[in-house]
């Protein structure tokens, strides 16, 4: 079973899992870590090492979704996914969402965090769209 953590920089994280919990219902394989100004990025590892380590009991691999590539809440993860002494497997995504969110409870049962990151990957991606005018008007023939 796989683990999530969404991670980002002020309170994004929380209010993704806040909104998550209400369209989706209880999301009991994702936790949310926050980086603030009050905590500092020290605080923010040490918050992240707490949920990373509730995150993993149990579990095949931990999933990060982080809400951009380089910052300090990519930057942790990171440290704990290339470690080669943490168990289980990290992996690291960047460009959380909340369709993405939404989406991690298809990809949970999967054994390979890597495989896991890849295919919630592929089933966020259609879900990004500009919106455009309608060219044809459709009629409420059926």
């Amino acid at each position: 079973m796989i683990q999530f953590i969404v991670a980002t920089h002020g309170p994004l994280a929380a209010a993704l899992l806040q909104s998550g919990q209400m369209v989706y219902g209880e999301l009991p394989n994702v936790r949310a870590v926050c980086l603030t100004g009050e905590a500092g990025i020290e605080g923010f590892r040490h918050e992240f090492a707490a949920a990373l380590a509730q995150a993993s009991a149990g579990a095949s691999g931990v999933l990060v979704l982080c809400d951009m590539q380089s910052g300090t809440p990519w930057n942790v993860a990171c440290e704990a996914a290339f470690n080669p002494l943490t168990q289980p497997p990290v992996a690291v995504v960047a460009g959380v969402n909340f369709p993405m969110l939404l989406q991690t409870d298809e990809v949970a049962g999967l054994d390979d965090v890597h495989l896991a990151a890849a295919e919630l990957l592929e089933l966020t991606f259609p879900t990004l769209i500009q919106a455009r005018p309608v060219t044809n008007v459709q009629t409420d023939d059926f």
